[in-house]
């Protein structure tokens, strides 16, 4: 559900919503979710001084009640992350 909410915000922020791919990772320390987007869309994602990001972060937060989840911003392109 996590998942699916960040993805819908993320698609209404960036000029490529067919390249924004969320995955829920489940870690020792708890779960990740993992946004991947489009290079050119990456620093629309983060936000000036990463407020889009922190806007994101509450948002999901609040979602999750005390079960908490991080969030990575990781752009297509980048090598060896794939």
């Amino acid at each position: 559900m996590l998942a699916d909410a960040l993805e819908h915000l993320v698609r209404g922020v960036v000029d490529n919503p067919d390249d924004v791919v969320v995955r829920d990772k489940q870690l020792r320390r708890g779960s990740v979710l993992e946004v991947r987007v489009h290079p050119d869309d990456l620093g629309k994602v983060i936000g000036r001084g990463g407020r889009t990001a922190t806007a994101f972060r509450t948002v999901i937060s609040a979602l999750a009640g005390n079960s908490g989840a991080r969030i990575d911003f990781v752009d297509v392109d980048r090598p060896g992350r794939r």
